[in-house]
């Protein structure tokens, strides 16, 4: 009876056991389930210190080295890298570039203010030509000559060029312009602007053609890729035509420059200007393909279009000219 009732407590036992087994086996995947939300909701740990300290110093080093080139744009890359990736440095590498920015705006400022009248003078010359022996012979010229002086306040442009083509012994082009517009900056992209302007194309119908302009300009798109200024303003024009009565009218200006850097060496611009009158509109545009060679020279593709809406008798509305030229930037 004593062996009869201990077997019947160890089946007790061990069926307690087996049921504690079987309970455990069940719950495991909840358990490892909790386990893995737990592992996953727990926070990161921290970067060791050697290593924050390490990035921290290599984040500093590209920005000493961007600033020491003068690339702002580069500047502002790292300030943003920074954000990201040492947050606990951020606000003082942000701090540092603004400081920077601070600096060399008031250095250049300075420097506009001191610098005598020819020092901030630049120009572009541009020579182009063409000619042809065979079944025709042409001859023709292109020259530009554009210089700006850009001051803290005021910016001024000029402009002279000349056209001049000969086929067969005759003169079939020549044209001739002369252009000032002096611009006073009202802020970083507004400006206030004036313009004069003196045109000869007898082959368009005038000998002499004089306008004047003044209104209001905005850069509208400013970015070391792409820059483009409008401008639109009341205008007078006084044309002496070469087989018609001289004409005085009050017109409207307006007046489109885009430039777009393609790349590193290559440039895409366009040029348009309107006057708008009641007799007689005219519609001026240059479509251009600029390529650097080296130094200060480069090469250039233009379309150029010149239409009068209503030319003296005997004279065409439309006159293109194709260039092929040779630039120098001093």
């Amino acid at each position: 009876m004593l062996h009869r009732t201990r077997s019947l407590g160890e089946n007790r036992v061990v069926t307690g056991y087996m049921r504690s087994s079987l309970l455990l086996l069940l719950a495991a995947p909840l358990l490892l389930a909790n386990a893995d939300v737990t592992a996953s909701t727990a926070p990161e740990t921290p970067p060791p210190p050697n290593q924050s300290v390490e990035r921290s110093s290599e984040v500093k080093a590209m920005l000493d080295a961007a600033m020491k080139a003068g690339d702002e744009g580069a500047v502002n890359a790292i300030v943003k890298y920074a954000k990201a990736a040492d947050k606990e440095r951020a606000a003082q590498f942000e701090s540092t570039a603004s400081a920077w920015k601070r600096e060399r705006r008031e250095a250049a400022e300075r420097r506009l203010r001191e610098a005598k009248f020819l020092d901030l003078v630049k120009g572009r010359a541009e020579l182009g030509g063409y000619f042809t022996t065979g079944n025709t012979e042409t001859l023709g010229l292109t020259g530009i000559l554009d210089l700006k002086r850009e001051a803290l306040r005021w910016r001024h442009k000029f402009r002279v060029q000349a056209d001049y083509q000969e086929s067969l012994g005759q003169t079939v082009r020549e044209r001739y312009l002369a252009a000032y517009e002096p611009n006073w900056k009202i802020d970083d992209r507004a400006y206030v602007y004036g313009a004069a302007q003196f045109e000869s194309d007898r082959f368009l119908g005038f000998d002499e053609r004089y306008a004047i302009s003044a209104g209001a300009g905005y850069s509208a798109v400013k970015s070391p890729a792409l820059t483009l200024d409008l401008e639109i303003g009341p205008a007078f024009r006084y044309t002496d035509f070469v087989t018609a009565p001289t004409e005085r009218q009050i017109a409207a200006r307006g007046k489109l420059d885009l430039d777009w850097k393609l790349s590193k060496g290559v440039t895409f611009s366009q040029d348009a200007s309107a006057f708008v009158e009641q007799q007689n509109s005219t519609i001026t545009g240059k479509t251009a393909l600029r390529v650097k060679l080296f130094g200060p020279f480069s090469t250039q593709m233009s379309y150029a279009v010149n239409y009068e809406s209503a030319p003296p008798n005997g004279r065409k509305s439309t006159d293109t000219t194709t260039r092929a030229s040779l630039l120098v930037d001093f």
